[in-house]
């Protein structure tokens, strides 16, 4: 049962997934370093300062001292989710645009068409695969 246990974590995608989200789960706390280390503070300069996160609308203010019970749509704290999300997802294409390269094309097989079907075929066949006509 340990052998097809180990047999099927060599042989499928688990152990590449498992990877993955390791080394997923490392960066992101980079990224996130990044973004709210590094790009937020200038993009907050940009915009004059402002702190999204403070916008709202009050359905019910809080009585007394107790803020607790103040009922409000806190639409500022989503701005800020969203402007996260976009920023950390260009920092991320970005350094998947850097890290990733793509292979280059394999060089061409050569092959023959078959007269009759125009199939491609092995240049030293003698019959097409696709028709078996002789070539």
């Amino acid at each position: 049962m340990v052998g097809d246990f180990r047999a099927f974590l060599l042989r499928t995608n688990a152990l590449a997934l498992a990877i993955g989200v390791i080394i997923g789960t490392a960066l992101s706390g980079i990224v996130n370093s990044l973004v709210n280390d590094i790009l937020m503070p200038p993009i907050g300069f940009l915009l004059g300062g402002v702190d999204f996160s403070s916008f709202k609308i009050v359905l019910k203010a809080a009585t007394g001292t107790d803020l607790a019970t103040e009922v409000a749509i806190r639409y500022g704290a989503l701005i800020n989710a969203v402007i996260v999300f976009v920023v950390v997802a260009l920092v991320v294409f970005w350094v998947g645009k850097l890290l990733i390269r793509e292979a280059p094309p394999a060089p061409p097989v050569p092959t023959k068409a078959c007269p009759f079907c125009r199939e491609p075929n092995a240049p030293d066949a003698s019959r097409c695969k696709f028709c078996t006509s002789t070539i």
